[in-house]
């Protein structure tokens, strides 16, 4: 084994970056939602939710509808890219 892949092991579990965090809600969301817009915090921050310490990135996706705009913020974990939350405002 080379000394870069035992460092790398070494290091612990790597976060995704924002973007990648981004592009996973939006693709998840894609099917069924026509994305108009979306932002993302660049910087973590820890949530808890049913008792349980997420660390998360927050973001927000605007999609378009036959009514209007539709606004949702989303929760993302930073390790896994997991969706936590998605909730319209």
């Amino acid at each position: 084994m080379s000394i870069g892949i035992w460092l790398q092991n070494k290091k612990g579990p790597q976060n995704i970056t924002p973007e990648t965090a981004l592009k996973k809600v939006k693709k998840a969301m894609q099917p069924t939602h026509h994305i108009s817009g979306s932002w993302i915090h660049m910087v973590p921050e820890t949530v808890t939710r049913q008792s349980i310490d997420y660390h998360v990135y927050r973001g927000g996706i605007s999609t378009a509808t036959d009514t209007g705009t539709v606004q949702y913020e989303f929760l993302v974990a930073t390790n896994s890219g997991t969706i936590i939350e998605l909730k319209p405002l």
